[in-house]
């Protein structure tokens, strides 16, 4: 895992959820399994909550490539997530096209970076998937 990634983990865990440099957004962690080491992987990644709904975006900052985390979802979407103080475990399912598009507009208009991602990502389509609580 990158240091920064230990560091905002760290702070979340510290802050229930918070983390300084993101403002209010929400962010979560996953817990996932490598697809190819399986290994315990923690992911920290701005979500889109929409009342129950939660939604995540592997926009990798816009690069041409899907982040790692990506394949691991695919290879085992039963995680468990971090939400502020709270743990539970989940079922991501991976939107269909339309779908995470329409989230990923929702969420840009909320933090425009993310509509930047979506240009500099192009032609890759951002994926988004749906965290489902179990």
């Amino acid at each position: 895992m990158s240091d920064w990634n230990t560091q905002v983990i760290t702070e979340f865990r510290a802050n229930g959820g918070k983390v300084a440099q993101f403002g209010d957004a929400p962010l979560v962690i996953l817990h996932t399994i490598g697809a190819k080491s399986g290994q315990l992987r923690e992911i920290p990644l701005v979500a889109l909550v929409e009342g129950e709904a939660m939604t995540v975006f592997a926009s990798r900052g816009g690069s041409p490539d899907n982040p790692d985390w990506y394949h691991n979802l695919k290879a085992q979407p039963e995680i468990t997530v971090e939400y502020g103080a709270d743990s539970f475990d989940a079922l991501v399912t991976e939107l269909p096209a339309d779908e995470a598009a329409a989230r990923l507009q929702a969420q840009a208009a909320l933090m425009p970076q993310f509509g930047e991602y979506v240009k500099a990502a192009a032609p890759r389509v951002i994926p988004a998937f749906s965290i489902t609580r179990r």
